[in-house]
């Protein structure tokens, strides 16, 4: 469980760098900060629980709506952060996480990211765990020449 809540707490803290830019375009919208907030009580110590379930689908529903890429994106964001916490599959976990920083460098934030989107703050580490996410075994590949490599 300690693994789970390493990752999560780096998902939550990439999340919060970006939550600004859908923050900025949709203040009145509190979903993507309620997953985040989610996310932070099972990164704390508690239990998973139907909270972190239920704002996963929120932050992802406020994503649909909102006006830009990058908004989007941080509402997406938010979402995963909420869903490191709800689900137990530490690989895809970590490997979501992962394309989320894809994401935010599109943006211009920087990866490992600053504390805020606008600030010049300490980064946030990549997880302890990420490195011996290379033990897991390699998806077979696929048989037919319609594949995509």
């Amino acid at each position: 469980m300690d693994d789970l809540r390493v990752v999560a707490r780096y998902a939550v803290q990439r999340a919060e760098a970006v939550l600004p830019l859908f923050e900025e375009r949709h203040p009145e919208d509190r979903r993507p900060r309620a997953a985040i907030d989610a996310a932070w009580i099972f990164v704390d110590g508690t239990e998973r629980s139907r909270l972190q379930r239920v704002t996963v689908l929120d932050a992802h529903r406020a994503a649909k709506g909102a006006s830009t890429g990058a908004a989007t994106d941080a509402a997406h964001a938010a979402g995963d952060a909420a869903a490191r916490a709800a689900h137990e599959d530490a690989g895809h976990r970590a490997a979501l996480v992962l394309s989320r920083d894809a994401g935010n460098r599109r943006h211009g934030q920087r990866t490992p990211g600053p504390v805020g989107p606008r600030s010049d703050g300490p980064a946030v580490p990549r997880p302890a765990v990420v490195p011996s996410l290379g033990a897991w075994p390699t998806a077979p590949r696929c048989p037919s020449a319609g594949c995509r490599t």
